[in-house]
């Protein structure tokens, strides 16, 4: 799984028959990655760098890259599409017409209505939204909410994505805002590429282990 694209921004696309999408080149590699209006108005200019987080979604007759800003909404992009009739259009036009956090509010407070607002999404499709993720959604937001403050004590430069998203993954397999803390810090202090996510939950998993 591609987990994020970082390159250059080679174009973007509003209206297409394709819909909307942007392309990234990464290492003489142009990425074709389908997105919605508030990624591509958030973005900067042709020729800048820029860094994607992505989602592939895997179909018998086709295979379609989706980008995000963030990596809370590519995450929740791929809970939406676990209910039926959600598929990537509805689903983009869903993170589209609301923020991350307006659409977690409303899913775990069950506001069917404000969902219902978005095009394409009627009142049943809306309910059925509220039904089969308000608790999924609830745990999720407890997740998002429990974060970690970290204050290494180094002079090593580490990106701070690679540490939201180590943060995030070890939240989701149940350990707990100290054990989090105290296992990453560690993971940065020993790790050869402390900007690799997936090196630092594997250091602060072996910590962890160890406590």
């Amino acid at each position: 799984m591609i987990n994020y694209l970082n390159g250059i921004l080679i174009s973007k696309t509003m209206n297409s028959p394709q819909g909307c999408y942007i392309v990234v080149e990464v290492a003489g590699i142009g990425y074709q990655v389908v997105t919605n209006r508030r990624v591509v108005s958030a973005l900067g200019s042709i020729d800048e760098p820029v860094k994607i987080f992505t989602s592939l979604i895997h179909r018998e007759d086709s295979m379609t890259l989706c980008g995000f800003l963030d990596h809370e909404d590519r995450d929740l992009f791929n809970i939406l599409q676990s209910v039926s009739g959600i598929g990537v259009k509805v689903a983009m036009l869903l993170l589209e017409n609301m923020t991350y956090h307006e659409l977690v509010e409303a899913l775990v407070s069950g506001d069917a209505k404000k969902i219902s607002k978005t095009k394409g999404i009627g009142p049943k499709l809306a309910q059925r939204i509220v039904l089969e993720l308000k608790d999924k959604m609830t745990n999720f937001k407890a997740q998002i909410d429990d974060t970690v403050d970290i204050k290494i004590d180094t002079d090593r430069l580490v990106d701070s994505s690679a540490i939201e998203e180590a943060q995030s993954i070890l939240l989701s397999l149940g350990y707990s805002s100290e054990e989090i803390k105290a296992g990453l810090q560690n993971a940065i202090a020993k790790a050869n590429e402390p900007d690799n996510f997936e090196e630092l939950i594997k250091l602060a998993l072996q910590t962890m282990a160890e406590a």
